[in-house]
């Protein structure tokens, strides 16, 4: 080689180098996956096994993969089972270390010192979208310190499902309307044709659900406005009367010990003559039993003797532990998932009602027009849902008080002392008053 050969300009090298580098840069990515994957940021995120498998599947893998992509981000979801998530929750509070995102299916106030503050999150979105539903408010906001303790996006209503073959034949076509109704026509069938009512008595959250409901709607509540106990009151009395007579005349002992699926898989499987539930009962009978899904219909929530009232059956409560890693992305996951709620809520089969309605414009008309649905308009009974929904806590918020009351079955143990003659109707709400301002009082 001559010496002129080794002589290599200044341009030269710097284009031979450049090139070099970025083959370099390229071959490192390339033969060294690991090392790009750590450029990237994770953002992992728990919730429900969803009661509509196809749900998840555009959740995971569609929304979060597309989302992912877009920022960068590794999207890790886990599922649970209903029943893990409460004590999944409190294990993650205790290690301060878990999911960046974690999904409570009922307002869990109990958290507030443990999460962020939702607020700006709730503010950013309401600029876009409008203000959030009341129930949805109600559910993630502590009026006292005036921070949003959770973030939802949805919940789900949770109408009457009854037999039409059934009630048709004891003089309630359109199934019961009333709260005696319920009791008349339910006994009637048991009687004509041994089928069962399905309202559970169990420390599980449909028994939540719907003893609320019977509560509410006859006047009685665990809070009024100001946060004050007044369970022990004659409403409350009489709304438990109710449900011992409807246990004594219509159900069997099986309440007692039902698990969240026990009335879906009751009046799936021709068992029960009505049960409280989500439509996660109607839209199982369409794909796995469709004679079956033409006889099961929907009915708003009954009506008392005070009013026509339903808690929702679940409510979507999205929290931001104050010890995540990737906050950020947790907000801005939670804020872009409501620029698609639209999907969301076909994905979920009308599962996911929205808590800001202009993310879904057409709503009644969706569920007015359901071509798996028998008849298409069985799911048109929604459209008013707003109208007989609140919160756990009504008629105040979900406070962390009310949190530990619903997660520690309190009214379910109410009720289901008096029906099985343990305690008198009397004696059930005093224990329940006890027991309640004893809670209230640990989180004053």
């Amino acid at each position: 080689m001559s010496k002129s050969d080794r002589k290599i300009s200044r341009r030269k090298f710097i284009k031979l180098t450049g090139t070099a580098a970025a083959t370099a840069g390229f071959t490192s990515a390339f033969l060294f996956p690991q090392r790009a994957l750590a450029q990237q940021k994770t953002l992992k995120i728990v919730q429900w096994s969803h009661f509509v498998p196809g749900y998840d599947k555009w959740f995971d893998n569609v929304f979060t993969k597309e989302w992912g992509a877009k920022h960068n981000t590794n999207v890790i979801v886990d599922h649970i089972a209903i029943g893990e998530i409460n004590a999944r929750g409190a294990a993650e509070v205790a290690a301060k270390k878990g999911h960046d995102l974690f999904m409570f299916l009922s307002p869990p106030a109990a958290y507030e010192k443990q999460v962020i503050d939702h607020s700006e999150l709730y503010q950013e979105i309401e600029r876009k979208w409008g203000k959030t539903i009341e129930l949805g408010h109600k559910s993630t906001f502590n009026p006292k310190t005036k921070k949003h303790f959770a973030f939802s996006d949805s919940f789900v209503p949770d109408p009457g499902n009854y037999r039409q073959d059934l009630w048709s034949q004891v003089g309630y076509p359109k199934g019961p309307d009333t709260y005696e109704d319920l009791h008349k026509g339910a006994l009637a069938i048991k009687k004509k044709f041994g089928n069962p009512c399905g309202l559970g008595l169990s420390q599980e959250l449909d028994t939540n659900m719907a003893v609320r409901a019977l509560l509410w709607s006859f006047g009685g509540a665990e809070q009024n406005e100001a946060g004050q106990v007044v369970i022990n009151s004659k409403n409350t009395v009489e709304a438990i009367k109710f449900m011992r007579a409807l246990y004594k005349d219509t159900e069997t002992a099986e309440v007692f010990t039902w698990d969240p699926s026990s009335n879906n898989r009751g009046i799936l499987a021709g068992k029960l003559s009505y049960v409280q539930n989500a439509i996660s009962v109607t839209r199982t009978a369409e794909k796995d039993n469709p004679e079956m899904s033409a006889k099961i219909q929907l009915t708003p929530a009954l009506k008392g003797p005070v009013r026509r009232l339903a808690s929702e059956h679940v409510m979507s409560c999205y929290v931001i532990w104050n010890f995540a890693e990737n906050k950020d992305g947790a907000k801005k996951f939670l804020a872009d998932y409501m620029d698609n709620f639209a999907a969301a809520f076909k994905a979920s089969e009308f599962y996911n009602f929205p808590c800001f309605p202009k993310t879904v414009p057409n709503l009644k008309e969706l569920i007015a027009k359901d071509p798996k649905a028998n008849p298409p308009e069985k799911y048109a009974v929604l459209g008013n849902v707003l109208d007989w929904a609140t919160n756990v806590g009504y008629p105040g918020y979900a406070t962390a008080g009310i949190d530990e009351v619903f997660n520690t079955f309190v009214l379910p143990t109410m009720f289901a002392k008096a029906a099985r003659d343990e305690m008198t109707p009397q004696e059930a709400a005093a224990a329940a008053e006890k027991e309640i301002k004893r809670i209230f009082d640990k989180w004053k």
